[in-house]
């Protein structure tokens, strides 16, 4: 049986000199396979796995009874990584007999045509595999055996079809055809046309070329648009891809991540049996699809995303009373609202740190971009950027109630694997209130600050954003941008709405910046909610139009020419849920303050998620909620003289004397050793006292 070990390898820095071998061996058939340790969860830890890489697709199983175990017959030609690998598969064989060899159902699947993977910075054991719905925490047994998989990864990465579709097929730019009329004028003169005519004769050639050449033109740009729309289907859709392999060689199990099976299994019945064959666990894995690639390294902490974010938020426990709004705000024109203590009633089951992580319901706007931006397309890096600024105004669309006002050192994590992002928020300020955030993505960090101005005008209510938001991208491109103002219309008769308006400049460090104009919706108005703009260069001229509406679509035009009929989508905003209630939460603002499986053991004691008034108003405990915001509205009123005797944000910093803040990094670290000692409960019981102390 060819079955080779991997040999030693100093570093993984080599990786990218070495392929060559590695690529003829695995372009002619060889296949890689070994024990890697997956973590899998908190009450599990690291579990062994098998693991096969072959034709582009790592698949993995659990290690059962071995005469379940899909061993490797003698005519595979597949090399072992790791003297754990070698020794185990010794025991299988040893223990199950070469005549009883089952195919054990492949429990995950990764294609690394649409993955990555990348080694950990903190231990030279680990890396990990990113695919679009799922991180895999791997653990070798040895740095050399990393180093041996990672080549193996790499190596199979380069011999794979990696070029976009547009690759697989040749077209000819339209700017790279050319016509001679030498030849025409040349036999035209032999015989004997006078010049006149001869000339006459050439403009019509080139006057028709140029109409062809227009046409061609046309169809050049179809084709572009048409073959990034199918290497979008091609990313997104590989489900359908995986399900055209044959069953002999993985069989993959239902997409039911509900249902989940159970069984007792016997162990393998020889001394060694205890270090060879872990317990089993009595749920099944489920098995995922991969469609886009994920760039960021997690943290070992990160949530394992074996459970299902919710989708409805809890049944009342208490039937709602009404309360008129003009009488608690009558008196209280041209004032400043975030001073007004309103009731629980006039709130939606969120804060505003939670509804700052909703701009980043489509971060893979950003995703794109930064691929975009990667591949040298810089327009496209712009115009990717530009459609997230305008996706977070899409959840503000029937939402009439107002966000919890943070306490002072409030903060909000937010852990989204699935996404391949993490988030933080913290008010950072009470007067002037302040919020600070900051969010890491796939190959993109995103912070910033606001301080949300708002006055009441009788009958409509504007919220004034104060504050830059910035988006880094690792290749060091940046693009700043403020918000735009929003009004809420109609506070005491007519049909409640809002609507933003004003101007977006979206400044970039280098070639393109946009500039985006959200229309101030009129009372006659048949078509609101419209945002039109550009993109330009650092010449100063139209590279492509923008236009859509901020709750539902945004497209684009290349070049100076605006025509409709040419635009290609750039974001879409998703449907809203079937459980509404009266808040009209997203699908996504439905889980912002979900505590889910394990989670709320890991939480400061500072977070939104143990918020007592907002937890009640989230279950339909009006009374509760009220009595405990009145509660905490007492301690917010002791929050300016706090902040005055010296308190400042436990994870910002301010920058100079910009007044904005900075992440200063350690909140995921100390969660991880659930190190919140410097963390007070800000939503305890307070007395003037521990105000004078603080």
């Amino acid at each position: 049986m060819p079955l080779t070990r991997s040999k030693s390898l100093p570093s993984t820095d080599a990786i990218a000199e070495n392929g060559g071998s590695d690529r003829q061996n695995l372009s002619s058939g060889r296949s890689v396979a070994g024990i890697l340790h997956k973590w899998t969860n908190y009450g599990k830890g690291w579990r062994s796995r098998w693991f096969l890489l072959r034709d582009g697709i790592l698949s993995y199983s659990k290690i059962r009874r071995p005469e379940n175990v899909n061993l490797l017959s003698p005519s595979d030609d597949v090399r072992l990584i790791g003297d754990n690998s070698t020794d185990r598969l010794s025991r299988m064989y040893s223990c199950s007999g070469r005549g009883r060899r089952k195919h054990h159902k492949t429990i995950g699947i990764v294609h690394l045509k649409v993955s990555s993977y990348r080694e950990s910075k903190s231990d030279n054991k680990k890396f990990y595999i990113f695919t679009a719905n799922k991180t895999l925490h791997l653990r070798t047994d040895s740095r050399s055996d990393r180093a041996a998989w990672l080549q193996a990864l790499a190596s199979t990465r380069r011999i794979l079809p990696l070029q976009s579709i547009s690759g697989d097929f040749s077209f000819v730019s339209p700017t790279d055809l050319s016509i001679s009329t030498e030849r025409l004028k040349k036999r035209l003169r032999e015989n004997g046309i006078n010049e006149n005519l001869v000339k006459e004769c050439e403009e019509i050639v080139d006057s028709a070329f140029s109409e062809v050449q227009e046409q061609i033109k046309l169809l050049h740009e179809e084709r572009t648009k048409l073959l990034d729309a199918l290497k979008q289907l091609e990313m997104a859709n590989l489900e359908a891809e995986a399900s055209g392999i044959h069953e002999s060689v993985y069989q993959l199990p239902n997409h039911n991540y509900s249902s989940l099976r159970s069984g007792k299994y016997s162990e393998c019945s020889t001394s060694a049996s205890s270090d060879v064959f872990e317990d089993i666990s009595e749920e099944d894995e489920p098995s995922f699809h991969d469609t886009i690639e994920c760039f960021s390294e997690p943290d070992a902490g990160s949530e394992n995303m074996h459970f299902k974010r919710r989708t409805r938020l809890p049944d009342p426990a208490e039937k709602e009373k009404g309360v008129s709004l003009w009488s608690m705000i009558k008196d209280n024109v041209g004032k400043d609202l975030s001073r007004v203590c309103l009731p629980v009633y006039f709130n939606e089951p969120i804060s505003s740190l939670q509804k700052c992580f909703e701009d980043l319901e489509y971060s893979y706007l950003l995703d794109q971009a930064y691929e975009y931006g990667k591949s040298g397309n810089s327009l496209l890096r712009a115009l990717y950027v530009a459609a997230f600024a305008v996706s977070g105004y899409a959840s503000t669309e029937g939402r009439h109630c107002k966000p919890f006002n943070p306490l002072l050192g409030e903060t909000y994590e937010a852990d989204f694997p699935e996404k391949g992002i993490r988030f933080f928020s913290e008010k950072v300020s009470h007067h002037p209130t302040v919020i600070a955030c900051h969010c890491e993505g796939k190959g993109w960090k995103f912070w910033g600050d606001t301080n949300l101005r708002s006055k009441f005008w009788g009958r409509s209510i504007q919220l004034e954003p104060v504050g830059v938001l910035t988006l880094e991208f690792d290749d060091g491109e940046t693009f700043q941008w403020s918000k735009v103002t929003t009004t809420i219309y109609n506070i005491l008769l007519g049909k409640l709405y809002c609507d933003h308006h004003g101007t977006m400049q979206i400044r970039g460090n280098r070639q393109y910046s946009s500039t985006l104009k959200f229309k101030e919706q009129s009372i006659l108005d048949r078509n609101p909610h419209q945002v039109n703009g550009f993109v330009e260069d650092v010449t100063g001229k139209k590279a492509a139009t923008i236009f859509g509406k901020w709750n539902d679509s945004l497209h684009y035009v290349s070049g100076d020419a605006f025509n409709k009929a040419s635009a290609s989508l750039l974001w879409k905003s998703t449907k809203p849920p079937p459980n509404v209630t009266r808040y009209n939460l997203t699908s996504f603002a439905i889980t912002l303050n979900e505590l889910t499986p394990g989670l709320e053991e890991k939480l400061p004691p500072t977070d939104s998620r143990l918020r007592p008034d907002q937890r009640h108003l989230e279950k339909g405990e009006y009374e509760k909620a009220n009595e405990e915001k009145q509660r905490l509205e007492r301690r917010q009123r002791m929050s300016r003289k706090i902040q005055e005797s010296g308190w400042r944000p436990r994870w910002f910093e301010p920058q100079g004397e910009s007044e904005s803040y900075k992440y200063t990094g350690g909140y995921w670290e100390a969660r991880n050793e659930r190190r919140w000692d410097d963390c007070p409960n800000i939503f305890g019981e307070f007395t003037e006292e521990i105000a004078d102390c603080a």
